[in-house]
């Protein structure tokens, strides 16, 4: 077991010691219901089916399957004391996930891995004091579509570019609430990254410099110092706003390529130059801000964040979004745009699929058609690329819900959304929840 799981049960042992301690402590004649117990658990078992009707120059795979059960749990030990875990167990046909009996807690792997903690936490709360430790999910920013101040919220890009899920990381969150106020700090001890596509498969685009070579993934090198960062927000009288700080390291990384002497034989005997590739990520020290003002017609939100490289090694740029949203009988509607202005470039070779939605226009609309039927659209243009998704959900009974989709991306090939424009797929999720 690594030393983030480690962490993570010392954490939980000194809680509950601490919590028996007070039950030991307290007077015989204390009412029980002053601090009730209660274990909660829910889950789902899923199916997911992803068709594609086109092959790609590193991918001739047609259909992808993939399994995942998930178990979610919670205690509440005592009035001011939670704990909460999130086990996921996977399996595909893609070699997505690892083939190896392992429990993993940091989510590095390039694959996903077949037994992960998802969470497992700690939560204190004490008046307008809320604290948080262990592996846990935070989310920043007010936006919809794209959230430039979301710095403790990698993504799971493996699957898809245009339809990626959240990564947990490790840290210890402190809330205050004081007011119409509010402070949040946090601090993450290890770093976990995104996780990017694999480079022999459909949503890794190799660059046009790099064609007719041999690439070989070289993995990755992680950061081996701390995150911090804090978050102030206000809830005024007809609006909110928050600014934010955060000091680490990009989630996404930069590839570093170097050239291997000895070159590999393809199947015509011929020689071809051999590239190795390895994921670095760089610096980041970011300076945030987010609104929302709600009017008669409609709501409107902002949100940007200035990128900054403290190691001059990365780009410098703002990435913003300011987007409409209206409440319409069962439709709800988003749209906006979001934008892109660079300060320094570097040129490095970046993934970001964040910046590759910079500069479009950004729309949702979802509609409620009974309590067991919805329909939900998502889409972004640009100027040489685009991209619309569309999802149809059906429940049956309490345990069961379909949902078929098809997504279409178009564009050059010089364009992010452009390059994936043999990616076009359909898609079908069957889960059961207990």
């Amino acid at each position: 077991m690594n030393k983030t799981a480690l962490l993570l049960i010392i954490l939980l042992i000194v809680s509950v010691g601490r919590a028996w301690a007070d039950d030991q402590a307290a007077p015989a004649a204390v009412d029980p219901s002053s601090t009730p117990k209660s274990f909660q658990q829910r889950g789902f078992l899923e199916d997911e089916t992803l068709v594609y009707p086109q092959t790609t120059h590193n991918d001739d795979g047609h259909v992808v399957t993939e399994m995942l059960f998930r178990w979610e749990a919670s205690y509440q030990a005592t009035s001011w004391l939670k704990f909460s875990t999130a086990f996921d167990a996977r399996a595909d046909t893609h070699q997505q996930v690892q083939r190896a009996w392992v429990l993993d807690a940091d989510d590095r792997s390039l694959q996903r891995p077949p037994f992960s903690l998802r969470r497992m936490s700690a939560t204190i709360h004490k008046g307008k004091v809320t604290a948080e430790l262990g592996r846990q999910f935070i989310r920043w920013g007010k936006a919809d579509i794209l959230n430039p101040t979301d710095r403790f919220a990698p993504k799971d890009y493996l699957t898809s570019v245009v339809d990626s899920d959240f990564l947990g990381v490790t840290a210890a969150r402190l809330t205050v609430e004081s007011g119409q106020n509010t402070i949040d700090l946090v601090y993450q001890p290890w770093f976990t990254p995104s996780r990017t596509p694999l480079l022999n498969q459909r949503w890794t685009a190799v660059p046009p410099q790099l064609s007719g070579f041999n690439i070989i993934d070289a993995g990755a090198r992680y950061p081996g110092q701390s995150q911090y960062g804090a978050r102030f927000n206000h809830l005024g009288s007809g609006y909110e706003y928050s600014v934010c700080f955060f000091d680490g390291f990009n989630n996404l990384p930069t590839f570093n390529g170097t050239f291997d002497n000895s070159p590999t034989q393809n199947a015509l005997s011929a020689l071809i130059p051999t590239v190795r590739v390895q994921r670095t990520y760089p610096r980041l020290r970011l300076y945030g801000a987010d609104g929302a003002v709600p009017l008669p017609w409609f709501t409107i939100k902002g949100e940007a964040a200035y990128y900054t490289a403290p190691d001059h090694n990365n780009d410098e740029f703002i990435l913003y979004v300011v987007q409409l949203e209206r409440q319409v009988k069962e439709w709800s509607l988003v749209g906006g745009y979001a934008g892109e202005q660079v300060t320094k470039s570097t040129n490095p070779f970046e993934y970001s699929p964040e910046r590759g939605f910079a500069r479009s226009f950004v729309g949702h609309a979802g509609l409620t058609i009974d309590a067991n039927r919805s329909l939900a659209f998502e889409t972004a243009v640009r100027s040489a690329g685009s991209f619309l998704r569309f999802e149809y959900t059906q429940a049956v009974g309490q345990h069961w819900r379909t949902t078929a989709g098809a997504t279409w991306i178009r564009g050059d090939m010089t364009d992010f959304l452009g390059q994936y424009n043999r990616n076009s797929y359909l898609s079908l999720k069957v889960r059961y929840s207990f």
